[in-house]
């Protein structure tokens, strides 16, 4: 594995970390939105991710066999954004003009301690491939020292 490898894969981590921060953001936006362009209320969204080299079965096993224990690692990808579909939540307020004949006003389904923790948890993902882009960046800069 070369250092440009590392460079692409610690670059794939930071898009793919960013991404999440990005909708993350929106999602504390629309806390409150209780109505979308399609009527409904804002329904939560989460990115989801994968390896940015998906290898079939055949070709790991046949990898391991040929004794290839180096992983050749592409990075991340994303591979869709996704809305939660579960349901959402309920609050008394008959003055909303969204409020249904009981006084119930349907809210989105955005937990803001759940995207607090998604936030932290993208922010460290963020913060630890910079990390790797640095340390790898400090051994390039060391091997052409040792070749002059």
């Amino acid at each position: 594995m070369s250092f440009f490898n590392s460079f692409d894969i610690s670059g794939s981590g930071l898009t793919a970390q960013r991404l999440r921060l990005d909708v993350i953001a929106d999602n504390i936006a629309n806390v409150s939105t209780t109505r979308t362009e399609n009527g409904e209320p804002y329904r939560r969204r989460y990115v989801v991710l994968q390896s940015a080299e998906n290898p079939s079965f055949s070709e790991l096993y046949n990898n391991e066999l040929d004794g290839a224990a180096e992983a050749s690692g592409a990075g991340v990808r994303v591979q869709q954004i996704a809305e939660d579909q579960s349901d959402f939540k309920l609050s008394y307020d008959p003055s909303n003009p969204d409020a249904g004949a009981d006084g119930y006003v349907r809210m989105p389904n955005v937990e803001l301690v759940q995207e607090m923790v998604d936030m932290i948890g993208a922010q460290r993902a963020y913060e630890a491939n910079a990390s790797v882009m640095d340390a790898t960046k400090a051994m390039a800069q060391r091997a052409l020292e040792m070749g002059r």
